[in-house]
């Protein structure tokens, strides 16, 4: 068993990850995105899970990309220590060039990662990876690596919430599919909506102030929301379901529908705004 803390364990590897992930896409380049996307599903996966296997043998582990059976074996929900990761989050947006100031909202910030100098600036940079502890009913850890940023946002040092002075706000939303009752949302509420593509990426942006709140309501699952979820926490944010009630991990069942990220001064008025609509 290694000496660091679950915290820096799990920014060490998320970060490890991501770097690697950006190696692949500076080798292969975007000729054939599907390929690309299924090798970098796959690069992570195996890293990580043979990472955790030797790091925290006894621990259990809950990845986007292991098969069904794995995913749906019993021992997790009786373990006291679960690492739930989603290697590749935003699989799409990994293997899209950048395709000019439209193309997200998230700028390439920070210096090059790794040995893919070059393609970190042609691709986009709105995808993550995603590692997180639950242990005995909470998140308890957390990392979210944000390679082609050149950053990763973690419980160890929780990044600090920028405050909101008021006014309109802004909302990320999913790149291609934003729930109707979001837009509806940002009209009564005053806010603008912001296109984004991970899951990781959108509530980071919640985090470093590029938007003000994430709300989604079109499904998801643990793995997408656990490590940014627990970061968020960390840093103070609000999070929740949407009818407010609490997010909770390392279920039999692992899909979680919706989800709200916000500042905690908006979360009266979007919640209240999210009841009415929904009446």
């Amino acid at each position: 068993m290694t000496i660091r803390d679950d915290h820096a364990l799990a920014a060490d590897l998320a970060t490890e990850a991501g770097e690697r992930l950006l190696a692949l896409r500076g080798r292969e380049g975007f000729a054939h995105p599907p390929a690309l996307r299924a090798e970098g599903d796959r690069l992570a996966h195996v890293f990580l899970t043979e990472a955790l296997a030797r790091l925290r043998p006894s621990d259990s582990v809950l990845s986007e990309e292991a098969t069904r059976e794995e995913r749906e074996n019993s021992s997790r929900l009786t373990a006291d220590r679960v690492w739930i990761v989603d290697p590749l989050d935003g699989t799409r947006e990994f293997a899209e060039r950048r395709a000019g100031p439209d193309s997200g909202s998230l700028r390439n910030q920070g210096g090059p990662v790794g040995s893919a100098t070059v393609n970190a600036a042609e691709g986009r940079a709105d995808w993550a990876v995603h590692v997180a502890l639950w242990e005995r009913g909470k998140l308890v850890a957390g990392a979210v690596a944000l390679p082609a940023q050149g950053r990763t946002l973690s419980t160890a040092e929780p990044p600090k919430l920028p405050p909101f002075e008021g006014g309109r706000f802004r909302i990320a939303v999913s790149r291609t599919r934003p729930p109707e009752f979001v837009q509806k949302l940002a009209f009564l509420a005053g806010a603008d909506l912001v296109p984004i593509g991970s899951a990781g990426a959108k509530i980071s942006a919640v985090l470093t102030g590029e938007v003000e709140a994430y709300v989604h309501a079109g499904g998801q699952y643990e793995w997408d929301s656990a490590a940014p979820v627990a970061v968020a926490q960390a840093s103070g944010a609000f999070t929740s379901r949407i009818d407010g009630s609490e997010l909770a991990y390392n279920q039999e069942d692992p899909t979680l529908p919706d989800i709200l990220v916000s500042l905690p001064e908006l979360a009266p008025t979007l919640l209240a705004g999210i009841r009415d609509l929904h009446r």
